[in-house]
C-alpha cells in the first residue's frame, strides 16, 4: 500500500506538472479527514508521509492554553496548562503536544474524497503556477484561443492550463466571437482568485493600440519612434501621437507604411477602427492643431489657469473639427491632456475681444491708466496685474511704446494694488472669514464673500434665505446677478 502513495504521487505530479510535495501534502489531508472520523471532528489530527518509503504515522494534537483561558472551548484540541504539565515538566502556553495513535489504511479512505482532495490542490498550485509565469508579463500582448462565451465576456485558452477573460467592457463593441476563433489582447491585471480565469486581457485600451503598433513598425522597437500616448473610441476611431527620435525619420509615414499596409493591418485587428497618427510636439498649441486633424485651427486661445484651449475654425468645418457625437474633439482632448473648446473663427474673435475688453477695462481701473497704454498691456500679451508687477524690467522696456520711466511707474502701480489687496484680505480673514459652502457657491467670488461675511452671511443658507432686494442692499451686483446667486445658494443648501 506504501507503493501505491508513491506511484499515486508519482503519476499526478508528471501528468499536472505539479511538485510532489504538493501531492502529499493533499494525500496527508485526506488521511487526516478520514482519521478525524474516528476520534471526532473536532479533533486536530496530523499524518506525516515518507517521501522516500511511502510509510505514514497519524498524531493527534492538543494546543495548550493558560488555566483561565476564555479560549478554552474545545477539549478535542486544546488543553490546560496544568494538565499539560503533569506529562510534560516545563511546557510552555501555546506549545502543542502531539501524541502517536493509529493510522487509517489508505485502502479504506473513500476513493472520492481522496481524489477531491488531491484536485483541489492540484488546482490551487497550477492556478499558483499561472500567476508566478505572468505576474511579470502585465503590459504584454498574449494570443490564444476562444474557448467559450461567459455571460458577455470571452475566456481564452492561452495553453499550459493558463485561461484569461476579456470582460464584456474591455471586448470591441459588435466585434464577433466565436469558440475556436484566435484571439490577441492586452494583458492589463494578473489578480490570483480562487475560481475563474487570474490573467485579464483588454482589447480596448489605448496600450493595446501602442502594443499593436510597435508589432508592425520596427522603427519604434528600434527606438527610432516614440509612441506619446493614445486615446480611442473602440471600434470606430482613434488616435496615437508619435514622435522621431532621428529627424531625418518621418515618424507619420512610417507608421502609415507602404501604401498605409502597417497602419491597416492594425486597423484590422481593431475590427476596422480608424487610426489618425499624429505627430508630438512639445508646443502644447501645435500639438493639440496636429491631434484635432483633419480640422484645419485657424486660431487658438490658451487657458493656462483652467488648462483648457479655444480654438477657432472655418464655419462650414465646424462639423468636421467637433466630430460625429464629438467624437474627433473629444480623443484630441484626451490624447494631449488639454480640456478643448472648439468654435468658429468668428466667435472666437468675439469671445477674445471681450475677454481682452475686460482685461483692458481692469488696468484701467486698477493701475488707473488711458486706454491707450493699457492696450498696448493688452496687445503685449499682459492679463493679470501680477505679470506687470514682477515680469523683468527687460521685458517691459523691449515694448515700443514704453520708456523707463512708465515701465517703472507702472510696476510700482501695480505692485502698490497687489499690496493693498493683501492688506485687505488679511483684515477681512482677521475679522470674519466666510464659510468653505459660501465661497463654493457657483458665481461667488472670494471679494465678495468677504464682504458678504463682514455683513453678517458668512455661509450658504444665510444667502439661501436672502431675498433679492435684500442681497442688493449689501453687494453691488445687478439684480440678475443677485437672483442667480441665491437660487445657486439654494440649489447648494436645499438639493
Amino acid at each position: 500500500m506504501n507503493k501505491n502513495i508513491l506511484l499515486m504521487a508519482d503519476v499526478v505530479s508528471n501528468e499536472k506538472g505539479v511538485d510532489k510535495d504538493i501531492i502529499f501534502d493533499a494525500l496527508e489531508a485526506a488521511l487526516a479527514s478520514a482519521t478525524k472520523e474516528q476520534h471526532g471532528d473536532e479533533s486536530d489530527i496530523r499524518v506525516a508521509i515518507d517521501r522516500e518509503t511511502g510509510e505514514y504515522e497519524s498524531f493527534r494534537r492538543w494546543t495548550v492554553l493558560e488555566d483561565d483561558s476564555e479560549d478554552f472551548e474545545f477539549p478535542e484540541r486544546q488543553i490546560k496548562l496544568t494538565y499539560a504539565e503533569k506529562e510534560h515538566p516545563g511546557i510552555q502556553v501555546g506549545a502543542v503536544i502531539e501524541k502517536k495513535i493509529a493510522s487509517v489504511d489508505f485502502g479504506r479512505i473513500g476513493a472520492q474524497r481522496a481524489k477531491q482532495v488531491i484536485v483541489q490542490k492540484v488546482r490551487e498550485a497550477e492556478r499558483a503556477q499561472v500567476v508566478e509565469a505572468y505576474k511579470d508579463r502585465v503590459g504584454e500582448l498574449l494570443t490564444g484561443l476562444i474557448k467559450r462565451l461567459e455571460r458577455g465576456a470571452v475566456i481564452v485558452d492561452l495553453g499550459g492550463n493558463a485561461e484569461a477573460i476579456v470582460p464584456r467592457e474591455h471586448l470591441i463593441p459588435r466585434e464577433p466571437a466565436r469558440p475556436g476563433d484566435r484571439i490577441r489582447g492586452f494583458l492589463y491585471e494578473v489578480s490570483p482568485q480562487v475560481r475563474g480565469p487570474q490573467l485579464f486581457l483588454s482589447r480596448t485600451l489605448p496600450q493595446f493600440l501602442m502594443e499593436l503598433f510597435k508589432i508592425e513598425v520596427p522603427e519604434i522597437a528600434q527606438g527610432l519612434i516614440e509612441l506619446k500616448g493614445a486615446a480611442r473610441d473602440p471600434g470606430l476611431r482613434a488616435k496615437i501621437a508619435v514622435q522621431a527620435k532621428d529627424k531625418r525619420i518621418d515618424p507619420v509615414g512610417a507608421c502609415v507604411g507602404m501604401r498605409g499596409s502597417r497602419v491597416q493591418s492594425v486597423s484590422n485587428e481593431l475590427a476596422g477602427e480608424r487610426v489618425d497618427i499624429v505627430p508630438w510636439d512639445e508646443n502644447p498649441a501645435q500639438f493639440v492643431i496636429n491631434a484635432m486633424a483633419p480640422a484645419e485651427v485657424e486660431n487658438v486661445v490658451i487657458d493656462e489657469d483652467s488648462h483648457a484651449m479655444s480654438i477657432g475654425v472655418v464655419e462650414d468645418k465646424l462639423a468636421q473639427a467637433i466630430g460625429r457625437g464629438g467624437q474627433n474633439v473629444r480623443l484630441a482632448s484626451e490624447l494631449t491632456g488639454w480640456v478643448i473648446n472648439v468654435m468658429t473663427t468668428s466667435d472666437l474673435e468675439s469671445k477674445k475681444d471681450e475677454e481682452n475688453r475686460g482685461i483692458l477695462e481692469m488696468f484701467m481701473g486698477e493701475l488707473d491708466v488711458d486706454a491707450e497704454v493699457a492696450s498696448v498691456l493688452v496687445d503685449e500679451g499682459f492679463t493679470t496685474l501680477e505679470e506687470v508687477a514682477y515680469v523683468p524690467t527687460e521685458e517691459l522696456l523691449q515694448i515700443e511704446e514704453f520708456d523707463e520711466a512708465i515701465v517703472e511707474e507702472l510696476r510700482s502701480r501695480a505692485q502698490d494694488v497687489l499690496l493693498t489687496k493683501a492688506i485687505a484680505k488679511a483684515e477681512r480673514a482677521a475679522d470674519v472669514a466666510p464659510a468653505e459652502d459660501l465661497l463654493a457657491v457657483e458665481g461667488m467670488s472670494e471679494e465678495l464673500a468677504y464682504a458678504l461675511a463682514a455683513a453678517g452671511v458668512v455661509t450658504a443658507e444665510n444667502l439661501a434665505d436672502l431675498a433679492t432686494d435684500e442681497l442688493l442692499e449689501l453687494a453691488e451686483l445687478d439684480e440678475t446677478s443677485a437672483q442667480n446667486l441665491i437660487m445657486a445658494a439654494r440649489q447648494k443648501v436645499y438639493a
